[in-house]
């Protein structure tokens, strides 16, 4: 299994220690652990774990933007806790209003010693930061109109949305809010993993505005 973590993340172009992947292989041992008595996954198994919970979280990794990342609505930890391990210098923020599974995030950060990850349980738009987060993290956590606005407390000028989503979401692009615009989007290819997943990044739209002024 931990070869399979080794050899999965390199195929996305994450290079992982096999200590990395011991650390990723007992966060979800964790995982299974707590998930009996609290049922904070559907997945119950470890194969099916690595890759919609860890690979799915790794698949992002060499998107992130700057040094302050917060992932909103992370519930056990995902995609932060996997990514806050592979970055140990950058730092993390992950947010969810689940008590129970904040309480897991916060174990899970003593039991690996992630020094760089910040629990915090709360509703997303209810926190205002003192200073914008380079990059804001979203996996299915809404429809792309109602993410940007809950996490627009978050943002700046110049913070990178990154919403991971399944199959194309034209529909909620379509009805992106005016101040946001797409900068960027990618197919994510996810060893083990056979459903679709694409990555969208969004900027605010004034930034695109301004360099194109006279």
């Amino acid at each position: 299994m931990l070869q399979r973590l080794v050899h999965d993340a390199a195929v996305m172009g994450v290079a992982l220690t096999e200590h990395d992947a011991a650390r990723l292989h007992q966060l979800l041992e964790e995982l299974a652990h707590w998930n009996r008595r609290f049922n904070l996954t559907g997945l119950t198994d470890l194969e099916s774990m690595i890759s919609h919970h860890v690979l799915d979280s790794l698949a992002v990794h060499r998107y992130l933007h700057g040094a302050t990342i917060a992932d909103v609505g992370t519930g056990a930890g995902f995609p932060g806790l996997p990514l806050a391990l592979v970055n140990p210098e950058r730092r993390f923020t992950l947010i969810d209003s689940n008590g129970k599974k904040i309480r897991f995030v916060s174990h899970a950060v003593r039991t690996l010693g992630l020094m760089n990850v910040e629990p915090v349980q709360a509703r997303v738009e209810a926190l205002r930061p003192q200073r914008p987060f380079d990059t804001v993290l979203a996996r299915a956590f809404a429809p792309l109109p109602q993410l940007l606005k809950a996490v627009a407390p978050l943002c700046g000028r110049e913070t990178h949305v990154l919403a991971m989503k399944g199959k194309w979401p034209q529909g909620e692009l379509d009805a992106l809010p005016s101040l946001w615009r797409v900068a960027d989007s990618h197919t994510l290819t996810v060893p083990g993993l056979e459903e679709a997943r694409c990555l969208i990044g969004l900027r605010q739209a004034h930034e695109a505005e301004e360099r194109s002024s006279p």
